[in-house]
């Protein structure tokens, strides 16, 4: 009776409601009770419960009366967990196609793959969409385009998330195709335990695949054994069109150590560069990821949190979640002025201001100059470079004016300035050993 109650009340507001909003707060409430005195509606968390308190009773109100339902009270309650997952367990269940079942089974058995790991929840930017359509393609015909495809970048960018997306879509696609993700340190283990136990099976396992997903390759370097093992492996794979996907935050070229003919390889088919999320991205980031937890963040709140964290997608998901579970905790709205006690706290450990003199001497001390060389005229490339970087920091960093950046690298004109910073800043989009050399200074400043 709730249940048929609930769907009718449910199919008006949609109707009345953007689907956002519906999809946001209405779609996994439930109907706990109605009688002439009250009705219970389950929602997923206390912060739904505040938002269905302030924003849409009247709304619901007005729906249940339609239905003939004038309760003079409603109480909205939060889920429990055993039962919300075993409503999202059946929902799952009975939303799941028959095809989709049996790859995930796959999956599960055969590919170590986590199922989280999709297309559909990737948000896409100008930083990864080169990758991202890279992925498609490979998942669209693997084996055929882009193989090896190699996805290089920084930490938390994204990497392990497309490679397993090609996984998943892949076995979405075929069912019955083995698809095999592994760590490189997994792999060097599984080689060297081969050896040391003398244990059969070890290239049958790698070489009998019809996709294979080696994750952080820089972690083969310094190791002989294992790079030759892994490149007959490859080539075994390769000859027969297997599909290879390889994930390293570096690209093959500064691997240190990797031998030439393995190098080769890796650059052989598609390497890609996934960089940074730039600030749009970041905010699409920040409110899939709040929708997800089923929750509505004002703009303000997402655009404070895509200005202060701007390193990685991880960092970026763990404030969200830091923010989220506060709220919920203390009963409050995750608004920009809990974000700021949040973060300010977070970031009180690192130091409050960092000078010009001490961007200067680290960028200095990173590439064995000396401070009077980086503020020197000499022409220099190998001092050129660094003065620009150190240019680029003092405009990141401390947001100074370009004459006054000219003056702290002792310049008259600023204009040397304004050059030195946009090409850096076109070097970091483009260069991977740039990016990597301002990120690695930036983390220095504040150690």
């Amino acid at each position: 009776m709730e249940h048929s109650l609930w769907q009718s009340v449910l199919g008006e507001i949609e109707l009345s409601v953007p689907h956002a909003t519906f999809v946001t707060w209405f779609k996994n409430t439930e109907l706990i009770e109605s009688t002439n005195d009250q009705v219970v509606i389950a929602v997923p968390n206390i912060f739904a419960v505040r938002q269905f308190q302030v924003k849409f009773s009247d709304l619901i109100k007005q729906t249940l009366a339609k239905n003939d339902i004038n309760p003079e009270k409603i109480e909205y309650i939060v889920k429990t967990t055993s039962r919300r997952s075993t409503i999202n367990r059946e929902t799952t269940r009975e939303l799941r196609s028959p095809t989709e079942t049996k790859a995930r089974s796959t999956s599960t058995q055969s590919g170590n793959l986590n199922p989280r790991y999709t297309f559909s929840n990737f948000i896409v930017g100008s930083s990864n969409d080169l990758a991202y359509t890279a992925c498609q393609a490979v998942a669209q015909y693997p084996g055929t385009k882009y193989n090896p495809l190699f996805l290089y970048g920084g930490v938390g960018l994204g990497k392990t998330h497309l490679a397993q997306a090609v996984g998943n879509e892949i076995i979405k696609r075929q069912p019955d195709a083995h698809v095999l993700y592994i760590s490189s340190e997994t792999f060097v283990k599984e080689f060297l335990d081969s050896i040391r136990f003398k244990k059969k099976g070890f290239s049958d396992k790698y070489r009998n695949v019809d996709v294979l997903i080696v994750d952080d390759m820089q972690f083969i370097a310094n190791k002989e054994k294992t790079q030759e093992e892994f490149f007959h492996t490859f080539n075994a794979l390769h000859q027969n069109n297997k599909q290879i996907i390889l994930t390293s935050d570096k690209p093959p070229r500064s691997i240190p150590t990797l031998t030439e003919r393995l190098r080769s390889r890796f650059e052989m088919g598609m390497p890609i560069d996934i960089q940074m999320p730039d600030f749009e991205t970041r905010c699409a980031i920040i409110e899939a990821k709040a929708a997800l937890s089923g929750v509505e963040l004002d703009r303000e709140t997402v655009e404070y949190l895509a200005n202060n964290i701007k390193t990685n997608i991880r960092e970026l998901e763990g404030a969200l979640n830091q923010l989220l579970a506060y709220a919920e905790m203390r009963s409050v709205t995750p608004d920009i002025s809990t974000a700021e006690g949040l973060l300010g706290s977070v970031r009180r450990s690192r130091p409050q201001h960092v000078s010009a003199k001490q961007i200067i001497d680290k960028t200095a001390k990173y590439f064995s100059l000396s401070p009077s060389e980086i503020c020197s005229a000499q022409r220099d490339k190998h001092i050129v470079t660094p003065r620009q970087i150190a240019m680029y920091l003092l405009r990141s960093e401390l947001h100074l004016s370009f004459p006054k950046i000219a003056r702290e690298l002792g310049r008259k004109d600023h204009t040397t300035a304004i050059h030195s910073i946009e090409k850096i800043e076109k070097s970091i989009k483009l260069d991977f050993t740039i990016r990597e050399q301002v990120a690695e200074i930036r983390e220095r400043l504040y150690v």
